[in-house]
């Protein structure tokens, strides 16, 4: 290229042109590119011109093309041009060609940024999630149909705004310089928040966010991604409250009282200051609500929790424990005569009567104090005490006010003993610890064994073998009572099922039944384990006391005909200490009546024994049942019975209660 073409490449006319190029179209393009040329040569001779020539001399004058549709004419020269024109008019159609192809390349460079840009916004709009991008200063850039879904706000409404528009007013640094500061520094982060709709309903999201970086690696913006967890959250919220609060009286319930009272014992060790647990028990309570139904129960249960939280101060943590127990944890006591002051604010509080519909109830309490650090120094351990103190007050007398009791480590054994029972008794049953025994009942005449009597043995790992008379009223106490009295009905149920299969004939194995067991659901459950364990029912006799048949005798005596349409004996045990009518006893569809070894143990010295015993046998014959005398002894018992034509005994003469196995041997043994 000649020194006149490179001067036409450096002209300040070629910025000019590519400037026109990439910035003008159709007639405004053509007159720019036209006003250069004329400026190239004064005289007008160069034109750009549309259409399409070959390159070189034409009728019209020299032509050069630009692109297919374009060309450089120059002419009025009659022919006659020189190397300089012709130069210029080369270089100026090179530096346009190469603009027309720049100008062509950032066309569709604009236009596949545009379709990709469109095709981004169409997956966004798709994503049901809410996408959010903003600068470094929390303005929105753009704003997805996911937020517009979620906010109710369209993107023509928030573009341009600060996110911060959108918070809660909750105090929170999200969305101040300091956080994006932060975050941009530490990177990626998910949290859950909570925002504003448009309509002003707050609620949780799930909130990550993002950097936007630029080709540079350099941070642009933040991109949010938000979704509703409103109903999760609420779901938790709920799980939560149902997890560490009493749903009746919205306290907090044991697992979050525990909690509580630890985190405040860390505070009073750091003060070295003290503090004291109250645990209450209601006196009075289980007659209400037996008497009155469980509803009136619970609203005097609200009532006195409500009286309760009025006596107390803010920062003092009151709980209840379950059923008719509470618990108070005294945070900063100053002295501790101040937590006896506050338990006769407590039973003073219960003095006045609950008014509840139409019944006006009164109820005491026992209340057991343990001291901080004294007698404990966490939770558990003062709770453990302030029960044991609260037995202590049961004990000694509730009164029409109720009573109080400091913890002592003096105090009765029998009540940390009652409590080490109770705690035995829950892992009892699953760890294997009960095991049953039978003890035989003896036909009378024939001096040969008829039927067995069931009887638990539990044998503690610590303590070895612990006697029924010990347990069973803690399990009734504690509702435990259930558990095992279905533990005893299949374990014996197993047992007869391995003689029938053994190839022995049936005989009757006496199961003893709590009053808690006898309800309208046990003929369902006997039938049900008859078939479980597809036995006779003739192998299967209950034994129900007295006090339990004198409560609703009509709907006693339907459950009773029930178990007895499906072939199982009923008979009645410890006949004559109770208060049984004989009006009632004829109805009862029982087969057998036992005599309590209480008349038994005086005969035949006791006349009064003898008198009792032989009544109630002559009165059991007339109403053609089965007696059966418990607990004998002596030869002199046995032949006095005989005497008396008792149908069969039980005693250790005859043997005393032993296993599946020795009973197996003793089957048709003339003792």
């Amino acid at each position: 290229m000649t020194e006149t073409s490179v001067d036409v490449l450096n002209l300040s006319l070629g910025v000019t042109l590519g400037e026109a190029v990439l910035s003008l179209d159709g007639h405004d393009l053509d007159s720019e590119i036209n006003r250069i040329a004329h400026t190239l040569f004064s005289d007008g001779a160069l034109s750009y011109e549309r259409g399409t020539v070959a390159s070189g001399m034409s009728g019209q004058g020299f032509c050069v093309s630009v692109s297919p549709e374009t060309y450089y004419l120059l002419a009025a020269k009659q022919g006659v041009y020189s190397e300089a024109d012709l130069e210029k008019v080369n270089a100026l159609a090179v530096l346009t060609a190469r603009l027309f192809a720049k100008r062509q390349h950032l066309l569709q460079q604009q236009n596949m940024n545009l379709q990709q840009h469109m095709l981004q916004t169409q997956i966004l709009d798709q994503i049901h999630e809410s996408v959010i991008t903003m600068d470094l200063a929390g303005f929105i850039l753009s704003w997805n149909r996911g937020a517009e879904k979620l906010f109710g706000y369209r993107s023509d409404e928030v573009l341009g705004k600060n996110i911060l528009f959108l918070y809660d007013n909750e105090e929170s640094d999200e969305g101040t310089p300091a956080f994006f500061d932060h975050f941009l520094e530490h990177g990626g982060r998910e949290m859950e928040v909570r925002r504003r709709k448009k309509s002003g309903e707050v609620f949780w999201a799930s909130l990550t966010l993002s950097t936007l970086i630029s080709q540079d690696n350099q941070p642009v913006g933040i991109v949010g991604y938000l979704s509703d967890i409103t109903q999760r959250k609420e779901a938790e919220l709920k799980i939560n409250r149902l997890a560490y609060f009493d749903t009746l009286t919205q306290l907090p319930n044991r697992s979050l009282f525990k909690q509580l009272v630890d985190q405040s014992l860390q505070q009073l060790r750091r003060k070295q200051t003290s503090g004291a647990l109250l645990f209450i028990d209601l006196n009075r309570f289980k007659p209400v609500n037996d008497t009155f139904g469980r509803q009136i129960g619970d609203a005097l249960l609200m009532q006195v929790a409500r009286r309760f939280q009025q006596t107390l101060r803010n920062e003092d943590i009151i709980a209840r424990l379950g059923s008719d127990e509470f618990a108070i944890a005294l945070t900063d006591v100053n002295q501790y005569y101040h937590a006896s002051l506050v338990a006769q604010k407590i039973l003073s509080s219960l003095d006045a009567a609950f008014d509840i519909g139409i019944h006006e109830l009164r109820v005491s309490a026992s209340i057991g104090i343990s001291l901080f650090p004294e007698d404990g120094m966490d939770a558990d351990s003062l709770l453990q005490r302030a029960d044991i103190a609260m037995f202590k007050a049961k004990r000694n007398g509730a009164g029409i006010s109720g009573s109080y009791a400091f913890y002592s480590k003096g105090m009765d054994a029998h009540i940390a003993g009652k409590l080490f029972l109770e705690s035995g008794l829950r892992k009892a049953l699953h760890q294997q610890e009960f095991f049953l025994v039978y003890q035989p009942k003896i036909d009378v005449q024939t001096r040969t064994l008829v039927s067995v009597e069931v009887l638990l043995r539990w044998q503690h790992p610590e303590r070895g073998l612990i006697s029924p008379v010990e347990f069973i009223s803690i399990a009734e106490e504690t509702g435990l009572i259930l558990q095992i009295d279905a533990w005893v009905l299949n374990s014996a149920c197993q047992q007869a099922k391995s003689w029938q299969d053994a190839g022995l004939t049936p005989f009757r194995i006496a199961v003893n039944l709590s009053a808690n067991e006898f309800t309208s659901g046990l003929p369902s459950k006997i039938e049900s384990v008859l078939r479980q364990y597809q036995i006779s029912p003739d192998w299967l006799e209950l034994e129900i006391t007295e006090s339990m048949l004198m409560h609703n005798t009509e709907s006693v005596i339907a459950i009773m005909e029930q178990l007895v349409a499906l072939g199982v004996s009923l008979a009645l045990d410890d006949f004559g200490t109770g208060y049984s009518s004989l009006s009632y006893l004829k109805r009862f569809p029982i087969s057998s009546i036992k005599i309590d070894r209480s008349f038994v143990q005086g005969i035949p010295a006791d006349a009064s024994d003898c008198a009792i015993a032989s009544a109630i046998i002559v009165m059991a014959h007339q109403l053609q049942l089965k007696v059966v005398a418990e607990g004998v002894e002596t030869t002199d018992q046995y032949q006095f019975l005989s005497a008396a034509s008792c149908d069969e005994v039980q005693g250790f003469l005859f043997s005393r209660p032993t296993s599946p196995q020795k009973i197996v041997k003793l089957i048709g043994k003339v003792f």
